[in-house]
């Protein structure tokens, strides 16, 4: 394995590929693979939809401070922002 393969900057290691191929080779379970979802929950009955959104590096601290003081993440700000000025 090379030096530079890494899994969320966690070096892969020759018995790690290893344990990964018994396991594959062993099979695996389909049902309980399926029962994980797949990404994130959604918001509601209707499917949402992803938009990029460019924001200055004041604007962006900015959010990540009132979303930090709030305990809220970033989208739940821009989602309530919305909300109150659309209204």
């Amino acid at each position: 394995m090379g030096e530079r393969e890494t899994i969320n900057g966690v070096p892969v290691t020759d018995e790690q590929v290893e344990t990964w191929a018994a396991e594959a080779e062993a099979g695996y379970d389909i049902a309980s693979l399926k029962k994980r979802g797949r990404g994130r929950p959604g918001r509601g009955a209707e499917p949402s939809q992803v938009i990029a959104l460019r924001l200055t590096a004041d604007e962006l601290r900015s959010l990540d401070e009132r979303a930090e003081r709030e305990q809220k993440s970033r989208s739940e700000v821009i989602r309530e922002a919305l909300v109150r000025t659309a209204a």
